[in-house]
């Protein structure tokens, strides 16, 4: 069986990452962009992360540009952006696409796992998974969601 643990993912300095360094956690994959209406969630999102890490939570940011160019930078861009202008410490990592044949393998997965309103696509930007500790996928989050509004579903997947 597949899960979250499977995979491995470029972090934004180019280094690869077994996401199974975060067995055992809870885990929220938003894929964001620096220039998109929900840029501010970044605020929100490393708020969850300072909030929640000690019990074994974290957020992880997989920049993406395939919606309306909304993530144009470079991935050192991306991170002095996310650094500087909303303190960001969760780990982020390299661009990636999320839709289409392209698809990073954790995205194709993901997708799959949980559908959204309008298929298994992903709408736009901003949209959130939350991993349980097993490695399954527990909830996907609309764009629209905010971070602050998670705090319950992290707190029983922490239990």
């Amino acid at each position: 069986m597949t899960s979250f643990a499977s995979f491995t993912a470029n972090a934004i300095d180019g280094r690869p990452v077994e996401l199974s360094d975060y067995a055992d956690k809870v885990v929220l994959v938003v894929n964001t962009a620096s220039q998109c209406g929900f840029t501010p969630q970044y605020e929100g999102l490393q708020k969850l992360h300072e909030e929640y890490a000690d019990q074994g939570f974290t957020v992880l940011g997989f920049p993406c540009d395939q919606f309306g160019n909304q993530e144009p930078g470079s991935e050192g861009e991306i991170a002095t952006f996310c650094e500087s202008s909303f303190g960001v410490s969760f780990p982020m990592f390299a661009k990636v696409e999320v839709n289409g044949d392209a698809a990073h393998p954790l995205y194709q997965w993901l997708r799959e796992e949980k559908g959204g309103l309008l298929g298994s696509k992903i709408k736009w930007n901003f949209t959130k998974f939350l991993v349980g500790r097993d490695g399954s996928v527990i909830s996907r989050y609309a764009p629209t969601t905010k971070p602050e509004s998670l705090g319950g579903d992290i707190e029983k997947a922490l239990a």
